[in-house]
């Protein structure tokens, strides 16, 4: 009796493990959708758009971007934890929907440390801090020596509460003492207008946004996010110099539904490896000012955990939190 269980256990696994070589391998048969939760215009829709051709080609099928914004991407977010485990509907993920938001929403429609299965780290982004053209700063000390003589007369804008560029200006506004006015929009492409028409006063947002409005001189950049000078802007001081400790790096990955096969979620991550390994893909991230980066779904797996643990005690030393 005791062998016929052992082996009825047995040929379960053994059909387990090939139904989802099966599903693997006629893994994709139709359009994948990656949902981007923001508006286009920002940077996370401008790397989605460099990896989407080259992994279209790479699987075989189209892989369609679907920009479902609000709520610093949680919107967007829940859309994919809610989607089939199926590997067709996947998430263009930043540092809000799983690293901050549950810290800094009251409520979240979806449980953030269970509701997905990472496939890969695609980039780490330089942030860069920008002001309006006129206003008489030209330093971020001058700028933070101005918000101290003006308080209440500065605002930072952000792609929206929980977002990378909304804790980037926390962390700033906390690091220096100073007033500064929070005002979150619906994606990087609404807060950029409002800052280079002086609508609102600053950002600490994604250099690839700002970088053709810096060139135009439309918005004068003061500082990068990194400890360390980007290459892309040589010429720009880490905010580091200023404010020892300064550090607000973007992490943009992408995310499954948690459930989804473990063989197609590695099948999407070799495909992914390979693409951000392509010389042009390389070249054209490289020059928006961004790190690329690659890897397996167990190492972007650790990045959630230690980034959610750093910003978890950003959040709740800044008060930044919506809870009671």
């Amino acid at each position: 009796m005791k062998l016929q269980k052992l082996l009825i256990s047995a040929f379960a696994v053994f059909s387990a493990l090939g139904n989802t070589a099966a599903i693997a391998q006629d893994y994709p048969n139709k359009p994948i959708r990656l949902v981007v939760p923001f508006a286009p215009g920002g940077g996370a829709d401008n790397t989605a758009r460099i990896i989407s051709e080259p992994l279209s080609k790479r699987l075989g099928q189209p892989v369609v971007i679907e920009y479902k914004p609000g709520a610093g991407g949680v919107i967007g977010a829940a859309f994919v934890a809610s989607s089939p485990k199926d590997g067709y509907t996947l998430l263009y993920a930043t540092p809000g929907q799983q690293m901050t938001a549950p810290y800094l929403m009251d409520k979240m429609p979806y449980d953030a440390a269970t509701a997905f299965s990472p496939v890969i780290q695609l980039i780490e982004g330089s942030n860069v801090l920008v002001v309006n053209k006129d206003l008489p700063v030209n330093s971020v000390k001058e700028l933070i020596d101005y918000a101290k003589a003006n308080p209440n007369k500065v605002n930072f804008a952000s792609s929206g509460m929980g977002s990378s560029s909304h804790l980037a200006g926390e962390l700033f506004k906390s690091m220096a003492g100073i007033n500064i006015e929070h005002v979150p929009y619906k994606g990087s492409g609404a807060a950029v207008t409002e800052v280079v028409g002086g609508s609102v006063q600053m950002s600490i947002d994604s250099l690839s946004v700002y970088q053709a409005h810096i060139k135009a001189g439309a918005v004068k950049a003061l500082g990068v996010s990194t400890l360390s000078r980007n290459p892309a802007t040589p010429e720009l001081p880490p905010i580091a110099d200023t404010l020892k400790g300064y550090s607000a790096s973007p992490i943009n990955y992408i995310t499954a539904p948690a459930g989804t096969p473990p063989a197609i979620i590695a099948k999407l991550n070799k495909e992914l490896n390979e693409v951000l390994n392509m010389p042009d893909v390389r070249q054209r991230l490289i020059a928006t000012g961004l790190d690329v980066k690659g890897g397996t779904p167990e190492e972007m797996d650790a990045i959630v955990r230690s980034e959610s643990a750093k910003w978890k005690k950003v959040i709740e030393q800044s008060k930044a939190s919506e809870k009671k």
